[in-house]
């Protein structure tokens, strides 16, 4: 038998998975060291000690390297802690942008700036049906608003800001960064330019609450620290165009973006038919998922991907950077280029096409990955995925230390790591020697180097494929191994995906706080078609950039494919199962599932099956961990009520002693900020709900509201209640009236409906008991009506009792509301004062304080808010009451705890910087 030469080393039996060993691994096991520094070095090292632990780490190599390789070991790898301390000790940091405060005082001043960056805003022409109701974007109080739609969205670096004096207007050197928005006609502008134009600078909004997103941070990343708005007419291009290479590449990217736009707005794509046209959303996801251009995204198209879990296919990512290089590489080859030239060719378009989506973390590690296995393939060295993702990671934390903290650099990573440590090795021992007996099964020599039940199924479908062929066709022969075959590698798919899936719920909860329960149907679905969609998107804009009618028949292909995609992924995202909204896991819970992630992908390549099975056990724990329900963070026998910064909006978490939850209304913007944050956050409209009052929510644990109530229909109450809705599933909706004119409130009564929510309409004088709480209802009356607009005398208003406690919480009912309580006798004295209408002159009354003779009080109001609230006539009245008061535009969130015998106790976030 040995002397036919039919033997191949495939059928020698051997052990599929290799150990995890040092020496397989070196660069994996560096960048975990590298990444272990960078986290020490955020709290507990110095420069100095620093220094002492290189040099003694040095000696330790030095004296291992001379008696025993194996001693070197550990202190190489502490060598790598220490450079992972070094590279986050050096690295420079994001610091406030403490010069430009003086100038961002409300006056309109010039400026003298440099332009780093200009991003096009492709907004919509707006229609009668499609226009939102823009009557709540002018108050009495508040400025005039730019209605001029948003067309330019710039970042400017500024040079030197005018000062003013009562004498004279100078021209001061100042620095500092700022985001403007350019309505009307756009900036004919070049990255790099000088410009002069009035600015009046603001301050992002910060909101002061636990887990609320932070765009003050985000522009800080961006090295902005303040937001304007401009207009092309009143800006003066100085010509002095100074352009650094970033700029270069901003500007790169935004001319690529400009092509796939230039094309939507064509005759040639109208000349499409309607089930391949190019629409806005589609090119808005041929920006995100070729040029890292996620601006266009709107907040529908985000969400409906995070919730289906395919998000990341539709955005720049290493699977789009590998398909590229991997194509790249195919070509070249098939074309007979030699390997010394096809890597070099291969990695200098790959590293071009890295620049032009903006060198994001997830093409940054797979460009460097793809460095790293075409590298070895040049040498004709084996690569472990491990290894590569370690040089990777090490190049991606060297350049940026503080990514190690971003959730973009830990999910990638992660996936990877789910991938090349546990799927991997599980799938070569499940179906390593199962696919090894389906190679050349129509040799029959090859059985007899094989186990006997794997020589009995090559036999099983020898006579299988005989009698396909003696049937049907001789061609056909082989179709019973290709289905196998196939079988085995959707099999393999499959343990893919669910093995990512588990270990990305903990991310997911952690950052986006979502179960995507349909994330492994909808990846099967998707992405065999994401190969082919990048390729014809590529070719799409090759030929868009050469003329519009060479990209007609690309565009058709593209359009058909991303419907194709978006059909089965609208489907699922329908679903009221698609995902799930929890809070984040404990840390324990969190280290607890690092652990079972290290311990898996050790234990899946011992050589003990028992050891293997116990991996892959831990690995199935993981999910268990993210998803188990914590105890929500409660105070037990005490009345909690906490005023949430919502900016210049209310929104108050009421808890019950016996742990029942309540929230009355969700912020939202109003006036002047509604038009601003909608500009400044151009993926969509700025949801408070979502971005702040449900993330402050999760912070406590809360996975669910017993209650929610709606004290009227403006949109600084009603605005983020939608998404709350859809995310807290309460179990009841209360309110007062339905004015004739609301169809904000209209929707969400229907939204209600549809998540069989109980609807209770309440008015004054009702009494009732709920959880241990006494609430007496003041206002409206019974007999109350309004058939127009909202208005802000439709206010709910509630007092809470416990035991000798209460708290009266008065919306933003204003002087007429506050006379008709007075004069039916129902204002008592309460413990507690939520002041009405923000501060406002029109609310809260002398006459309406002295009968609540609060001790406490909070004032729910934005910071610089565009209505002079609170008037200082109301802070004069509590002070002379001597009404010790909380403001959420400076203290943050503002948390009052009631307990049965009368006494209260508050604290902000101030409390606890």
């Amino acid at each position: 038998m040995q002397s036919n030469g039919a033997a191949r080393p495939w059928v020698v039996p051997r052990s599929p998975v290799e150990l995890l060993a040092f020496r397989r691994v070196p660069m994996f096991a560096a960048a975990v060291a590298f990444a272990v520094g960078d986290a020490l070095a955020r709290r507990w090292h110095t420069p100095a000690m620093l220094l002492a632990e290189t040099a003694s780490l040095l000696l330790l190599a030095m004296l291992a390297l001379r008696f025993s390789l194996r001693l070197a070991l550990l202190p190489a790898l502490g060598f790598w802690i220490a450079v992972g301390c070094w590279c986050a000790q050096l690295e420079p940091q994001n610091t406030p942008q403490t010069s430009l405060a003086p100038y961002a005082d409300g006056l309109s001043r010039t400026f003298r700036v440099r332009v780093k960056r200009i991003r096009e805003l492709h907004t919509a022409d707006e229609t009668e049906e499609s226009a939102p109701d823009r009557s709540w974007m002018l108050e009495d109080e508040a400025w005039e608003a730019d209605s001029r739609p948003a067309v330019q969205s710039l970042d400017l670096e500024v040079l030197g800001a005018e000062e003013v004096t009562p004498d004279a207007s100078v021209m001061r050197d100042v620095h500092g960064g700022v985001r403007i928005t350019i309505t009307g006609a756009a900036l004919d502008a070049r990255c790099g330019d000088g410009i002069e134009l009035p600015l009046r600078l603001r301050e992002p909004e910060v909101y002061r609450d636990p887990g609320a997103f932070s765009y003050a941070d985000v522009l800080l990343a961006d090295a902005m620290g303040y937001l304007a708005s401009g207009t092309a007419d009143s800006a003066h291009v100085l010509h002095e165009r100074r352009a650094s290479v970033r700029c270069e590449l901003y500007a790169a990217q935004s001319w690529a973006s400009s092509r796939v736009a230039a094309f939507l707005g064509s005759k040639e794509n109208r000349l499409l038919p309607t089930a391949v046209r190019i629409t806005r959303e589609d090119a808005a996801l041929l920006d995100a998922m070729l040029f890292g251009d996620r601006l266009q995204l709107t907040q529908s198209l985000r969400v409906g991907f995070e919730r289906t879990g395919t998000f990341h296919l539709f955005v720049v990512s290493g699977v789009h950077v590998a398909l590229l290089a991997a194509g790249v590489y195919w070509l070249l080859r098939r074309l007979r280029f030699r390997i010394v030239v096809a890597l070099p060719i291969t990695l200098a378009i790959t590293g071009g096409y890295t620049l032009l989506t903006g060198f994001g973390v997830p093409a940054q590690r797979a460009l460097w990955m793809t460095a790293c296995v075409l590298l070895a393939r040049g040498l004709r060295r084996q690569g472990s995925p491990l290894n590569a993702l370690g040089f990777a990671a090490i190049i991606v934390l060297a350049l940026s230390p503080r990514a190690l903290f971003e959730s973009g650099f830990q999910m990638t990573f992660l996936v990877l790591l789910a991938i090349a440590g546990i799927a991997a090795p599980l799938t070569e021992r499940l179906f390593f020697r199962f696919s090894l007996s389906l190679r050349r099964v129509d040799d029959v020599r090859l059985d007899a180097y094989l186990p006997p039940h794997e020589a009995q199924r090559r036999v099983v479908l020898r006579m299988l494929s005989g009698l396909v062929a003696g049937l049907l066709h001789p061609r056909l022969g082989p179709v019973p191994v290709w289905v196998l075959r196939g079988s085995v590698r959707l099999l393999e798919l499959l343990l893919f995906g669910l093995i990512t899936e588990a270990v990305m719920v903990l991310p997911m909860a952690i950052y986006f706080h979502r179960a995507t329960l349909l994330a492994l149907p909808a990846n099967i679905v998707v992405v065999p078609l994401v190969g082919a969609l990048l390729a014809a998107a590529l070719l799409f804009f090759v030929c868009a950039v050469v003329s519009p009618w060479l990209a007609l028949l690309p565009a058709a292909l593209v359009g058909a494919v991303l419907h194709l995609v978006e059909l089965p992924l609208g489907h699922l995202n329908r679903s009221a199962w698609a995902d799930v909204r929890i809070p984040a896991p404990e840390p324990v819970a969190v280290m607890a599932a690092g652990v079972l992630l290290a311990f898996g992908c050790w234990a899946l390549r011992r050589p003990q099956a028992a050891m293997a099975a116990s991996g892959a056990l831990a690995v199935a724990l993981i999910p268990m961990l993210a998803l188990w329900p914590a105890s929500a963070h409660l105070h037990p026998g005490r009345l909690e009520l906490t005023a949430i910064d919502v900016g210049q909006g209310d929104s108050i978490l009421l808890v019950s002693p016996t742990g029942q939850t309540m929230l009355i209304d969700a912020g939202g913007p109003s006036g002047y900020a509604a038009l601003i944050q909608s500009r400044e956050h151009t993926a969509g409209p700025w949801d408070v709900g979502e971005n702040v009052v449900a993330p402050y929510l999760w912070s406590r644990r809360i996975r669910r509201l017993d209650v929610v109530v709606i004290s009227h229909a403006h949109s600084d109450h009603i605005g983020g209640m939608a998404s709350l809705l859809r995310d807290f599933q309460p179990r009841e909706l209360w309110l007062s009236i339905d004015p004739g004119d609301s169809p904000a409130l209209q929707s969400l009564l229907e939204q209600a409906r549809t998540q069989h929510m109980i609807i209770r309409h309440i008015s004054a004088p009702q009494q009732f008991s709920w959880s241990g709480l006494t609430f007496e209802v003041l206002a409206p009356e019974s007999s109350y009506a309004n058939a127009g607009k909202p208005t802000n005398d439709d206010s709910l208003v509630l007092r809470s009792s416990f035991g000798r406690a209460s708290a009266l919480l008065e919306g933003d009912a204003e002087a007429p509301s506050e006379h008709e309580m007075l004069e039916h006798g129902r204002v008592e004295a309460s413990t507690l004062l939520k002041v009405g209408h923000h501060g406002s002159l029109t609310s809260t009354g002398q006459g309406f304080l002295d009968a609540v003779q609060p001790r406490d009080a909070v004032i729910s109001v934005g910071r610089s808010n565009t209505f002079g609230h609170p008037r200082e006539e109301v802070l004069q009245r509590l002070e002379a009451g001597h009404v010790r008061t909380l403001r959420t535009d400076r203290g943050g969130a503002a948390t009052f705890l009631l307990a049965a015998d009368g006494s209260i106790v508050s604290e902000d976030m101030a409390s606890h910087p």
